[in-house]
């Protein structure tokens, strides 16, 4: 049975920071909530900001997490709030049926594989100098770009995208927020190892669903790339009134 789990993060303290600027770091923490080690199971995360002096993480795990840890090292331990809820996915699974509206989000790294990449990096242009190569990742960073992989992808997962008329053109009816790059390397601190560069685009907007079975496959396996890295968590929730 699938858990949808939220830890509220003091972002005051020393390792919630640490965490911030590394999601590698984070990841690891994540996967310490689930009992059954080494984890082999899908696990999708997503760092939320809604207000400045807000920090939380959603996580979506198969079997049922224990976030104490989590709480103990970057939360508010000994707060009278709960730091960490969770809750089961099933109900909202139960609801996804053809024609329905849902609001959504997405925070994700938007990529195509290719094997002509315009400006290739010395360990792609390696990579594809070998024999059968498969071609290699290259990022989205235009927003028309980015909006047309998101149609895209959640056309793949059985969705429908609204449109808006903008200046006499049919545009996705999207908002695409809090663009940019994310940069980091994986031991947590500069090395000589090449730096992790991902494209991070947050989507929010409205979809209709078309194929209800591709959609809980979706909700459940995420969406693009990154998914270690806080990227790919697809959260549905019903319109507010003035959405619909």
């Amino acid at each position: 049975m699938p858990y949808l789990s939220r830890i509220h993060l003091n972002p005051l303290r020393p390792q919630a920071q640490r965490m911030l600027r590394n999601p590698q770091m984070l990841h690891a923490a994540v996967l310490g909530g689930l009992s059954r080690q080494p984890v082999t199971e899908r696990v999708l995360w997503r760092l939320e900001t809604p207000h400045q002096h807000q920090l939380a993480v959603l996580v979506l795990t198969q079997s049922k997490p224990s976030w104490e840890h989590l709480v103990e090292q970057a939360g508010w331990p000994s707060a009278d709030e709960p730091q960490a809820m969770v809750r089961s996915y099933e109900p909202l699974l139960d609801q996804i049926q053809r024609g329905r509206t849902f609001a959504y989000r997405l925070k994700a790294n938007p990529t195509s594989a290719t094997k002509k990449p315009t400006r290739p990096s010395e360990a792609q242009a390696r990579h594809l100098a070998g024999e059968r190569p498969r071609g290699v990742r290259v990022a989205h960073r235009t927003l028309s770009d980015q909006l047309d992989w998101l149609v895209e992808r959640l056309g793949r997962a059985g969705c429908t995208v609204p449109t808006d008329i903008v200046n006499g053109n049919e545009v996705p009816a999207v908002r695409a927020t809090d663009r940019h790059r994310l940069r980091f390397h994986k031991t947590g601190r500069r090395t000589d190892t090449p730096a992790v560069n991902l494209e991070s685009v947050t989507f929010d907007g409205l979809v209709q669903i078309e194929d209800p079975k591709l959609v809980r496959q979706a909700l459940l396996d995420g969406v693009g790339s990154g998914k270690a890295y806080g990227f790919g968590l697809l959260t549905l929730a019903p319109p507010r009134a003035e959405e619909r």
